[in-house]
Formats: structure tokens, C-alpha cells, sequence
């Protein structure tokens, strides 16, 4: 297997060109390459602002009140409770401050963090495989990133994959340079990853196993800087966790941190049984792998031609590593959520751009030039990328944006949370507080109205696990003592979850509560993906059993 070095060099054989601009064909392939990668990403970037104005979704809406909590000077945990790690509510903050506090602002902010993972996967697949390469690389993680079926949103794996796709670059550079303040560099980046969303840890081993092999394939083996290489990258990549702890201890919710981000996260990723986990993979590939099929075809062609492609073959262990670290940070609990695969886009797309290199390879070995082959590379990104934005062309040209959200979640009230948070917004003040029996905390962050309890999801209260009985009597003194001036009923099956072995305490409680305490002030119901009924009164009564938001305002 060869060294880094001397794949590198092959690299630049293999394009030399490419990079020689004295060459009038060179300089053609440069010219088509500078205009692939700039229409191809400009019309992904289009298809982002297209749906800036989407409503957010509920893991967007959580880190949209996180953040505003925090602009506030509220630390996480105290008055909204996850399982979630504070890096995304740091990151939303920060998105929050800077591009406006509204869906469009959080959207904004995830473009410029799609854009700047984009640019870094370029450069990454361009030092393995070549310019072509890269560009290939860049411009199929842009079309996955936004397909129809991997509900890419403002989610916390986008904010993962950035920290983690730049730190495993440095600490690739390290690997050249033996500069340690790259090592240092990467492995901070890895442990902001992991900040971001506990998923990040399977880019963490990922570096760990990097930093092993190429210290291992040193001959003679260096065992004193093997443990100095490894010991500076695990206490740089824990750094920001300690920080994070420390901070988190001196603002007194450290506990509360410790609770629900690994003892209560501990019982959540146990809760799936494997064949069930092994089904529900099944489920989310079929769903997610057909608008994009093709690229799918091409990263398994990249994998398997390290069989005979000699050059690929010189990274086989980063692609294989890079690619087996990146599926096992979608797996924890085996819940393998659609959005979760977010994660393992930037290897899907690695590999691909693998197949690129491996298409120009076997075109160099049947046409005369260089230039050819990479023509015909250049034209085999074209079409992939084109068939994949063809299968998708009805959902990548929509604009309008209560459409785009229902193509994506389908009955999921999203759009209707943002009507009943401007309605509650209109008739409160800033001191007012709202209770919301489901699992919508998007509209406390519509609305800048804080939530009577800090338990704004209903599914760690409906999950059958040891905490769920204790939470729902916390959460309902909550609600009791805090007499919120609005209270929004959520009868959306996706806003609970029931399960049959779920406590029901909190049902009891709703039905006798809310009728003694509260006065009907609306009711919203939704019979169809583009018919939904907005009554702001007293009387009307629900048609369905479900599919219906009770908002009501307290009698007193």
C-alpha cells in the first residue's frame, strides 16, 4: 500500500494536464471544471433560498428556542430539557444573532454551514483523487445534501459534519506536515463535532484510528511518538467537553446536562431492539437511496475499484475507515432517522468522487490523451448530477414553502404552528407563558413567549423507560404552579408518539385541567395537505379524532 506521499505525487501525474496551463486543452479542462463546480453549486444554493421562508420543523424549532434562551442569558437545560448536546443551541445562538431571529434566519445559517462543508470536501477529495475529483465530490454532496427524502434541515448532523470533515483534514495535514498545531487544530474540531450532537463521536475514532495506521506504517515504529501523537489528540479532543462541563457546572445546570444528555440518553439508545433497528435501516435506505440512486451506484464503484485501481487502492484504508466511521455514527439507538444519513453524506460522496478517479482511470486507459479522459469525466458528473436533479425536479424548483414542508412531513403541523404563534403573540405580552401538551416547541421561539414547563417534547415522557412517570408528575406541577395564560393541545400522533406500554397520568390530568382551568380561544384542524380550518372562537368542535390543535387561554 503506498505512503501518502507517493500517492500524492501519482495524483499529480495523473492531472499533470490538468495543472499545466501552458497546455490550450489543459487550460479547456480547467475552464469546464471552474464552470461545473460554480452552476452546479449556485443552483443547490438556489434551491436552499428557495425554502428559507419553510416553516421550522420540531428539532429545528428546539434549537431555534435553545438559542434564543441563550440570547436571553437562559443557560440550556434550565428551561427547555433534551437530550440534545449544548454545541447546536451555541451554534443557533450565534445563526440567531447574526441573520435575524425567524425561519429564514436559521436557514440562512445552515446554507453558509452546507456551503463551507462543500468547499472543504472539495479540497479534501481533491488531495486524494485530483481536481476532477473533487469537484465531483463537491457537487454530489450539494445535490444529496438537499434531496427530497433526507429532511437535510437546519438538524444538528449539518453542524457535525463540518467540525468533523475539517478536523479530519487536519489531522491529515498533521500526517504531512508533523505540525502539531494541526494535530492540536483537528482534534479541538473533532470534539466540537461531538459537541454538537453525540453522533459526532464516530468522526472522533475515526481520527484516532488515522493518526494509528499512519504512525503503524512508520518503519521502524516510533512507540514513544505513536503515544504522544495519540495522548495530544485525545486530551484536545475531550478539551471542548471539559470546557463545556466547567461552564455548564458554574452556571449551576451541570446536572441537569448530565441527566439528560447521557443518563437519560443512555435508556433512549437502548430502547430499539437490533432486528428492529436492522428493519428500520431498511425502511429509511429505500427511502432516501432512489432520488439519488445513481450517485449510490458510483460511491460503490469508488469502493470497489481500490480491487483494481492501484492508485485508489493507496487510500483504501481512509476511504473504508472514513466510510465505517460515518455509518457508525448514524447508528446509535438504531433509530436510523432519515436525517441521521446527513452523516454520511460527505463519505457517500468520497466515495463517489473514488469513482470518478476510477472512471478516468480506465477512460486513460483507452483513449490517447489526458484531456479526453477527463472530459468524459467531467461529462459522467454532469449526467449523474443531472439525472439526480431530474428525479427530483417537482420538489428542487418549489417555492412555496408551506408546500415544501408538507413534501416533506407530510400532516405535521408546522406551517399551522406558526399561524397559532403569531395569533398568541398578538393577544400576550413578554411575561406571559405558554403550555404546549405535544412536542412543538417551535412555537415558543414564533411566538418569544417561554414555555410553562421545560419540558417541551411529549416522547421522553411517552417512552417506556424508567424516568417517564417521574417526568410527567414533575411536568404537570410545573403547569400547575406556572398558571400559563395559553395552553395549545396537540392531537397529532407525531407530537405524542403513544406507545402501548406508554404512562398515561398525563392524559388523566389533561382531561379533567384543561376544561376546569382554560376556555376554548381556537381550534385548528387539518383535513388535507393544502385544507386546513383556523377558527378563533369559543364554539366550534373537531370533525376528526385527530389532526387538531385546541388553544385556549385561562379562564382567570
Amino acid at each position: 500500500m503506498m505512503s501518502l506521499k507517493s500517492s500524492r505525487e501519482q495524483n499529480k501525474k495523473v492531472s499533470s494536464d490538468i495543472e499545466k496551463s501552458s497546455n490550450p486543452k489543459v487550460t479547456l479542462i480547467n475552464i469546464c471544471l471552474i464552470i461545473v463546480f460554480t452552476v452546479l453549486i449556485a443552483i443547490t444554493i438556489a434551491v436552499r433560498i428557495r425554502s428559507l421562508d419553510a416553516p421550522l420543523e420540531r428539532d429545528e424549532g428546539e434549537y431555534a428556542y435553545a438559542g434564543q434562551l441563550m440570547l436571553e442569558g437562559v443557560m440550556p437545560y434550565s428551561q427547555a430539557y433534551n437530550m440534545k448536546m449544548p454545541g447546536i443551541y451555541a451554534a443557533y445562538a450565534v445563526i440567531l444573532a447574526c441573520f435575524g431571529q425567524s425561519p429564514a434566519g436559521v436557514h440562512i445559517g445552515v446554507m453558509i454551514v452546507n456551503l463551507a462543508t462543500i468547499i472543504l470536501l472539495f479540497f479534501l477529495a481533491k488531495k486524494l483523487f485530483g481536481p476532477i475529483a473533487g469537484v465531483a465530490c463537491a457537487v454530489f454532496f450539494a445535490i444529496t445534501s438537499v434531496s427530497s427524502k433526507i429532511n437535510a434541515t437546519a438538524n444538528a448532523e449539518n453542524f457535525v459534519i463540518l467540525a468533523a470533515v475539517a478536523g479530519i483534514m487536519l489531522v491529515v495535514s498533521f500526517a504531512d506536515t508533523k505540525k502539531f498545531i494541526s494535530l492540536i487544530a483537528g482534534a479541538f474540531l473533532l470534539g466540537i463535532g461531538f459537541m454538537m450532537k453525540q453522533h459526532g463521536a464516530g468522526f472522533i475514532i475515526f481520527g484516532f484510528l488515522l493518526l494509528l495506521w499512519r504512525q503503524i506504517r512508520q518503519k521502524p515504529l516510533n512507540w514513544k511518538r505513536l503515544v504522544l501523537i495519540e495522548l495530544v489528540y485525545g486530551v484536545f479532543v475531550v478539551l471542548p467537553f471539559l470546557i463545556t462541563c466547567l461552564v455548564l457546572w458554574r452556571c449551576g445546570v451541570f446536572e441537569k446536562f448530565w441527566f439528560w444528555t447521557f443518563e437519560y440518553a443512555s435508556k433512549y439508545t437502548g430502547m430499539v431492539p437490533l432486528k428492529q433497528g436492522f428493519a428500520m435501516l431498511k425502511d429509511t435506505l429505500r427511502l432516501i437511496v432512489p432520488p439519488v440512486h445513481w450517485i449510490w451506484l458510483l460511491g460503490l464503484l469508488g469502493l470497489l475499484s481500490i480491487i483494481w485501481d492501484k492508485r485508489i487502492r493507496g487510500h483504501s484504508a481512509f476511504l473504508v475507515g472514513f466510510t465505517a466511521c460515518s455509518f457508525l455514527a448514524v447508528c446509535p439507538g438504531l433509530f436510523f432517522r432519515a436525517h441521521y444519513f446527513v452523516l454520511f453524506l460527505p463519505a457517500l460522496s468520497l466515495l463517489a468522487a473514488a469513482g470518478i478517479a476510477a472512471v478516468y482511470d480506465l477512460a486513460g486507459s483507452h483513449v490517447k490523451s489526458n484531456t479526453a479522459a477527463g472530459i468524459i469525466s467531467i461529462l459522467v458528473v454532469l449526467i449523474i448530477w443531472g439525472q439526480s436533479f431530474y428525479d427530483q425536479k417537482d420538489y428542487l424548483t418549489e417555492s412555496n414553502a408551506d408546500k415544501i414542508s408538507r413534501h416533506n412531513f407530510g400532516l405535521c403541523p408546522f406551517p399551522e404552528i406558526l399561524e397559532i404563534a403569531r395569533f398568541i403573540k398578538a393577544n400576550s405580552s413578554r411575561d406571559d407563558k405558554i403550555a404546549v401538551l405535544g412536542s412543538e416547541p417551535q412555537i415558543f421561539f414564533y411566538s418569544q413567549r417561554h414555555s410553562a414547563t421545560p419540558y417541551i417534547y411529549m416522547y421522553p415522557l411517552m417512552e417506556p423507560q424508567l424516568y417517564a412517570a417521574d417526568m410527567q408528575r414533575e411536568m404537570i406541577r410545573q403547569i400547575e404552579a406556572d398558571r400559563p395564560k395559553f395552553i395549545v393541545s396537540m392531537n397529532f400522533v407525531d407530537s405524542w408518539l403513544v406507545q402501548k406500554d406508554s404512562e398515561r397520568l398525563v392524559f388523566n390530568w389533561m382531561r379533567e385541567y384543561i376544561p376546569a382551568n382554560y376556555r376554548q380561544i381556537g381550534l385548528v384542524e387539518t383535513f388535507s395537505l393544502d385544507n386546513t380550518s383556523y377558527n378563533w372562537d369559543s364554539t366550534t368542535k373537531p370533525l376528526k379524532k385527530d389532526d387538531w390543535i385546541f388553544i385556549g387561554v385561562r379562564k382567570d
